[in-house]
């Protein structure tokens, strides 16, 4: 597929995906979103893709909505079809793979940018990016899965701050909050995304796509049912192969082969 609003560049064992709209700080339109699912899918799809870096080109990460490509009229803007059409299906699909996504946030990830950030698995922050849920500056509410990440991140009395000010997180205290996994300076942001990259890369894919799918579905659950589906997933995890070659090259004091 040839891409106009992203940049897919694919490494040996794992892609970087970059929304590429620096004129307008990467803010989102239906082009921008078509294209985004498209990449994550085929990165999905690609069985030597273990990893999968989420960034921005140019100083932002993402803006947001882009509100000029809503259209004149501020009457009659199909918001719901947009979410359900465009939004939805990209957050779904970002969380079902089974592939460590790490967002390298290089910039602003505001308003629906900073819920594509929170969708990923890991957030590595330039000490000079922020986060910002603006909705509320313009009226609107928080979509696009924000909802749902941020409390799990900062819990709700932070999320109901965050949410009801818009107020502008630099990844300092993002990281003091959990909001970000780590900040650093701007220099050394891709050697500390490239060692995240390594370590995944060199990992179980088989049990870091299970992890992430525990992970996802044990929020909710009951204990009993959580303890339940750790016996099912172990069973799995230990009758493949990269168990075997895990505990073999643990004890011969090798790096693993894993599949």
């Amino acid at each position: 597929m040839t891409y106009r609003f992203v940049t897919y560049k694919l490494h040996t064992h794992w892609v970087e995906i970059a929304i590429n709209r620096p004129e307008v700080y990467n803010a989102l339109n239906k082009g921008v979103l078509k294209e985004l699912k498209a990449a994550f899918g085929h990165a999905e799809e690609n069985t030597k893709v273990k990893c999968i870096v989420f960034t921005g080109g140019g100083k932002a990460f993402c803006s947001g909505q882009d509100l000029k490509a809503v259209g004149e009229s501020l009457d009659n803007i199909p918001f719901k079809e947009i979410i359900r059409d465009y939004y939805n299906p990209l957050i779904l699909l970002m969380r079902r793979i089974g592939k460590p996504i790490i967002c390298k946030l290089n910039g602003v990830a505001a308003g629906a940018g900073c819920s594509l950030a929170l969708a990923a698995d890991v957030i590595i922050a330039s000490k000079d990016a922020y986060l910002a849920e603006i909705f509320a500056h313009i009226g609107l509410v928080m979509d696009a899965g924000s909802n749902y990440f941020l409390p799990k991140r900062v819990g709700y009395p932070m999320a109901f701050e965050l949410a009801t000010t818009g107020r502008k997180v630099y990844a300092e205290e993002a990281e003091k909050l959990g909001l970000v996994n780590k900040a650093v300076e701007l220099g050394n942001l891709d050697e500390v995304v490239a060692q995240y990259v390594e370590v995944y890369v060199h990992s179980s894919a088989n049990a870091l796509g299970m992890i992430k799918e525990m992970l996802n579905k044990a929020d909710g659950m009951s204990l009993d049912d959580v303890l339940e589906m750790e016996a099912t997933y172990q069973e799995k995890a230990g009758n493949h192969r990269d168990f075997k070659e895990g505990v073999t090259s643990f004890l011969e004091k090798r790096r693993p082969q894993f599949e």
